[in-house]
């Protein structure tokens, strides 16, 4: 694996670890949304909800959104100037996926490391192309910042990882260990390149194969809370084809204990009902080959542990459903000192395979 960036030494010898989310950031990062093919001949309403996230993140930090040339003007009328808009092109809007992973270390250092981005699996079940425009946002937000980048070959998208700031991280087999990321590659190989780049000392690997389209996220799948306590999206439908899925997650987490020895508490958090995309919803997405297609009938994904940490709150997605106030109790009680506060209108970024947390990337404090 190779990198660049002030030296040759991986990120670790230099005292690099990536932060928590929960710890003090800098501020937010996003795209702003355009792309006919997954948000919609009219992108609008996909942009409404990712100012609206972005307005409620801003309540508690700085928010920053890349938007293209093409779309300036609207993103300017769209956005309030508390927003910091940089021109910017990307493929799509998955800055927690093709963004940088920030690293930060005692002597108040930040840097990034920038991952190999493939669109969720290349040629080989990706969900469009070209990517590489996707590929250059990690180099181009670092250089923004104006902080080292560590680039590394491996593939990986931020959503496939959740650390919990003290040397553990949480993964899935179904990801980086599949061949349409990183062929040949074995689980010791991509272990070694989280303890150099990232300053981990353990890695926690949910098995199981996962049918969604990022081939099974972990931040679909559970997010850390603090060290050792983890919250986890839970189905409480037995006759619901994902209930097993969802048991046996809990069953491996449940059997870990992370870097420092603790077991893990689980808080479960428990996934809406979600209706099917209708005909409508997909009449209005262009098809375009190479894209992954999105149908009438197709399972409209939806999970509130999709959700960003800010300082003091928690912006979680509603999908104006009843289920959305139960949501707000569980993550209230789990986080009692910062303020949860919900986005409406988030099946508009479900439709499209993710939520709030897919669309962000927290940049920490140095």
């Amino acid at each position: 694996m190779t990198i660049s960036g002030r030296s040759e030494s991986t990120p670790r010898s230099q005292g690099f670890r990536m932060p928590a989310e929960h710890e003090v950031h800098a501020g937010c990062w996003m795209i702003f949304p355009e792309r006919s093919d997954v948000w919609g001949i009219d992108p609008s309403p996909a942009q409404r909800v990712f100012a609206n996230v972005a307005i409620a993140i801003a309540e508690f930090e700085s928010v920053n959104m890349c938007v293209s040339e093409q779309q300036l003007g609207v993103a300017q009328k769209m956005l309030p100037e508390f927003i910091r808009i940089f021109v910017m092109d990307s493929n799509d809007a998955w800055m927690r996926d093709c963004g940088p992973s920030f690293i930060v270390n005692d002597r108040g250092d930040v840097a990034g490391v920038d991952w190999e981005f493939n669109a969720w699996g290349g040629l080989d079940e990706g969900l469009y192309t070209p990517w590489d425009d996707d590929n250059r946002v990690a180099q181009k937000v670092l250089a923004h910042v104006g902080v080292d980048r560590y680039k590394t070959s491996l593939v990986n998208e931020g959503g496939a990882i959740h650390v919990d700031g003290q040397g553990t991280l949480i993964t899935t087999s179904s990801v980086l260990l599949n061949n349409n990321r990183n062929p040949g590659v074995t689980r010791n190989q991509v272990e070694q390149v989280f303890s150099d780049y990232l300053g981990i000392d353990k890695t926690i690997w949910i098995e199981g194969e996962a049918d969604d389209e990022t081939d099974g996220h972990v931040d679909g799948l559970c997010a850390y809370v603090k060290p050792g306590v983890v919250l986890m999206a839970w189905h409480n439908n037995p006759k619901s084809e994902e209930y097993e899925i969802y048991q046996d997650v809990y069953r491996q987490l449940a059997a870990e204990t992370d870097a420092k020895g603790r077991k893990l508490e689980i808080i479960k958090l428990p996934l809406p009902d979600l209706l099917p995309m209708t005909a409508e919803e997909a009449s209005r997405i262009t098809k375009a080959q190479g894209t992954y297609p999105r149908n009438a009938g197709d399972y409209v994904w939806g999970g509130y542990i999709n959700f960003y940490i800010a300082n003091g709150g928690i912006v979680y997605p509603c999908f104006d459903v009843p289920d959305d106030a139960e949501a707000k109790r569980i993550l209230q009680q789990a986080f009692p000192d910062r303020k949860v506060v919900g986005v409406a209108g988030c099946r508009a970024i479900s439709m499209c395979g993710g939520n709030i947390h897919c669309i962000t990337q927290q940049q920490p404090m140095g």
